[in-house]
């Protein structure tokens, strides 16, 4: 991370002066009066997309869903922007901040990318987004939720940039959900929390934490563990001592199920509730673990009402990749890839011959004023800060493995939506 962060600092600049520079090749006749510069497309050109995701290790499969509703998106165009192709330049970061840095050094680095659509990870979302935005680009995440990247209790997140956007909820409200069920359905009053350091798992158990604490409860331990622990025995035992009756753990695998396996192995642990996060919520999970899940408490964002938006768009995805999605993420992500397609057409001028114009700060603004886009998600508004979801989250109890991941979504015991004045 901080190799990359260097690379960032020293390279930067270098990459900001090649886009006011702007392309090579033929111009449109428009002018550019743009505060951020404009990307040039000429006649017979691609449109140039950025893409930064994660396609290989622990969450290949977010990122795969990622780019899968970025291509229905795009086939729902014709595969062309104001009658231009349009070339995907595409990264992989791993999930790791600093493949996220790098990957936006590159694609910064073509002064013929017009945005980015990306990242899977929060934490690439971090570094990816802080290059992103230095360079004047915009970048559009249909899975990032870490409070961090937009707006905490209404105030900009420390890892807030302009031209961020997201159509992923902000789970600044799953921490609360989750903190309000165990204090006032399971009738917990001691909570032991385990994160492992990532911006996003840090913003869940800080969120449950805060919670917690104020409507009465106490949180009697804040740990984190290290990405790549095997060995949880430590901190569970940690947990024992500590007198909860609740443990969340808002992790990924494999340490969360490390955790819930030790968990399950000791014996001082026998009456503690288990809960973790949408993270878990994965048929692989369930394989994995079996009965040994069983029981256990899941907080995540609540997946969209069914209708005719949501059967087409599952019916173009069974006939294009010959399967069901595995997950809702590819309907956020083709939420966000419609809001950018449609901002950067909007903005694109063009002339007779076919040469086109994009104004950088114009598509910020065009991101920006985004109100009740009709997406299959649901009516999508951005607010300052870049989201663009209503949040809105479940806790669910899963109660037969059988059933797999669609018998857990459908065991919803509680759900909790901010914005209105009521809870149900």
């Amino acid at each position: 991370m901080r190799i990359a962060m260097l690379a960032v600092a020293s390279i930067l600049g270098l990459v900001v002066a090649a886009l006011i520079a702007g392309p090579f090749g033929e111009k449109s006749k428009f002018e550019c009066n743009d505060a951020l510069g404009c990307v040039d497309v000429a006649a017979g050109a691609s449109v140039r997309l950025g893409v930064i995701q994660s396609l290989s290790g622990k969450v290949a499969v977010l990122g795969s869903e990622q780019m899968r509703g970025l291509e229905l998106a795009l086939a729902q165009r014709g595969d062309r922007l104001f009658g231009h192709a349009v070339k995907l330049i595409v990264e992989d970061t791993g999930c790791r901040p600093e493949g996220g840095a790098n990957a936006a050094l590159r694609i910064v680095s073509d002064p013929s990318v017009v945005a980015i659509f990306g990242t899977t990870c929060s934490g690439d979302a971090a570094a990816a987004s802080q290059v992103m935005s230095a360079a004047g680009l915009c970048m559009i995440s249909g899975n990032n939720s870490a409070p961090f990247l937009t707006a905490m209790g209404g105030k900009p997140g420390p890892k807030w940039r302009p031209g961020y956007f997201r159509t992923a909820p902000n789970e600044e409200h799953s921490g609360p959900a989750a903190a309000r069920y165990a204090y006032t359905a399971l009738g917990s009053r001691k909570a032991a929390i385990i994160h492992d350091g990532d911006i996003y798992t840090r913003g869940l158990a800080e969120g449950f934490r805060q919670e917690f604490s104020r409507i009465g409860g106490s949180a009697v331990l804040f740990a984190a563990v290290d990405k790549g622990d095997a060995d949880m025995r430590p901190v569970l035992e940690a947990v024992a001592a500590s007198g909860a009756d609740l443990l969340f753990f808002p992790l990924f695998q494999p340490e969360g199920n490390g955790v819930l396996l030790a968990a399950r192995a000791n014996p001082a642990l026998a009456g503690v509730t288990l809960m973790s996060d949408g993270s878990l919520i994965d048929q692989s999970f369930i394989d994995a673990l079996g009965d040994a899940a069983k029981g256990m408490y899941f907080v995540g964002p609540t997946p969209p009402e069914p209708g005719e938006a949501v059967t087409k768009f599952q019916q173009r995805y069974r006939e294009r990749y010959g399967e069901a999605p595995p997950t809702s993420y590819s309907l956020n992500a083709y939420d966000a890839a419609g809001i950018l397609l449609d901002a950067v057409t909007a903005v694109a001028k063009c002339d007779r011959d076919g040469n086109c114009v994009i104004g950088r700060q114009a598509l910020r603004d065009a991101l920006a004023a985004t109100k009740d886009y009709p997406g299959v998600t649901g009516r999508l508004s951005c607010d300052a800060f870049g989201d663009c979801a209503n949040p809105r989250f479940n806790v669910l109890r899963l109660d037969d493995p059988v059933k797999g991941v669609g018998g857990l979504l459908d065991n919803v015991v509680y759900t909790y939506e901010p914005q209105k004045d009521h809870d149900r």
